[in-house]
């Protein structure tokens, strides 16, 4: 491994991520806040909802009541006036569900007095849900979307008519409420009726699209749940006003900062990469190659959300199959790529992501891995183990997609 290509990375990870924690987001976002002359209630969910909640609560001094629903091991311990729950990602689970319950309650009997703080970030889909299926068909939805290959939109587009609270339903509940919706977006061009489903947006997508995707993917679905999208979600809403705090455009600029003050030339190629998590680790690595050696420090850079079709059994992420794909073309060249998940998690794993560089696919070979075979298996986590190639940060509290790097130094190859 390359010590310093792999310490500029792991500088670079530290610094964007510190950069695009909600704290100061959320702080902005409430300078808007003006609540009614009634109670004022806080719903917080997703990965980032404990640090969101954590601050709304500390600017305002208290609130008459609230609920936060974060994974599990995200919430950081307890928040005056608030019952924090912690539940399964990605695929929702009984404590999910029964958090989302009590959140209803919560708002259960408001007037046009009384103002809902809600606070949402990614991962809400699987997180605040009160399904309108049984309980393991959802989950069993769930898993054949993310074993389909399927994008975030077309995911959410099914998800939020199966459910109770996404597509508006939960802004529906808080009427006459006012809802005051502060959001930290994981969804490339943040579509509000997308990011986490959309509980107090009104939904652009229609059953036409629903029954489609269902289509495509070949998923196995009841007479009931094909029955629910073929009805359809608000279009409208009149008691929610909304701020977006942050994005993945705010994490690629602080990705690009980060590697101007390591002495890189930061190129943007995209915010909004949206391919299989191979395709775009074996074309970041091919960019990489074609400019190692050419005496000028570059660092080219990716934020958005791949996808990962599952063809094996093996264990990882996206961030982690991205990484290993791009180890061939790294081969023998002064270059490394690595991706995080913002939100310090990839896939059902306790990595963020993965970190490659022109030494590790010879290393691999010694060790006896076959990056493609290993691919196939689905089970970037072990390779990159193996090589010291993981990327661990633990829970961030913040969560805006990825962002992966390639970084090219001018040096030539070894």
């Amino acid at each position: 491994m390359n010590s310093t290509l792999r310490e500029d990375a792991d500088a670079i990870i530290r610094a964007s991520l510190n950069a695009v924690l909600p704290d100061e987001a959320v702080r902005r976002a409430l300078e808007a806040f003006r609540p009614g002359k009634g109670r004022v209630l806080l719903v917080a969910a997703g990965k980032a909802a404990w640090q969101m909640a954590h601050t709304a609560v500390e600017v305002l001094g208290r609130v008459d009541g609230g609920v936060v629903v974060t994974k599990y091991h995200h919430g950081k311990g307890e928040i005056p006036g608030v019952a924090c729950y912690e539940a399964g990602h990605p695929v929702p689970d009984e404590n999910g569900f029964a958090a989302t319950e009590q959140a209803l309650e919560l708002v259960r009997g408001l007037t046009a007095e009384d103002t809902v703080l809600f606070l949402l970030s990614g991962g809400g889909s699987a997180l605040f849900e009160k399904p309108l299926i049984p309980g393991d068909e959802l989950q069993d939805v769930t898993s054949q979307l993310l074993a389909s290959g399927a994008d975030i939109v077309e995911m959410n587009t099914l998800r939020k008519r199966l459910s109770g609270v996404k597509g508006g339903r939960f802004a529906q509940r808080c009427a006459p409420a006012q809802v005051f919706e502060i959001v930290l977006s994981d969804v490339l061009g943040d579509p509000l009726d997308m990011i986490a489903s959309g509980p107090a947006a009104p939904d652009s997508s229609t059953c036409a699209q629903a029954l489609a995707i269902a289509e495509k993917y070949r998923l196995n679905l009841s007479e009931q749940a094909k029955a629910l999208l073929a009805q359809e979600t608000p279009k409208a809403l009149d008691n929610v006003t909304t701020k977006i705090t942050g994005s993945v455009r705010q994490l690629c600029a602080a990705a690009a900062e980060a590697c101007r003050a390591r002495g890189y030339e930061p190129v943007l190629l995209t915010d909004q990469l949206c391919c299989e998590a191979r395709e775009a680790g074996s074309f970041l690595g091919s960019i990489a190659r074609a400019h190692a050696g050419q005496g000028r420090k570059l660092a080219f850079i990716a934020g958005g959300e791949t996808v990962v079709h599952l063809t094996g059994k093996g264990l990882g992420g996206r961030n982690q199959e991205l990484a290993l794909a791009a180890a061939p073309a790294l081969a023998g060249r002064n270059a490394a790529v690595f991706s995080v998940g913002s939100d310090g998690t990839d896939g059902p794993t306790d990595a963020a992501g993965g970190y490659v560089d022109g030494e590790t696919l010879a290393a691999l070979v010694a060790a006896g891995w076959n990056v493609y075979d290993t691919l196939q298996n689905n089970d970037a986590y072990h390779a990159l183990q193996a090589m010291d190639g993981l990327i661990l940060t633990g829970p961030t509290g913040t969560n805006v997609n990825d962002v992966a790097v390639a970084l090219v130094e001018g040096k030539g190859a070894w």
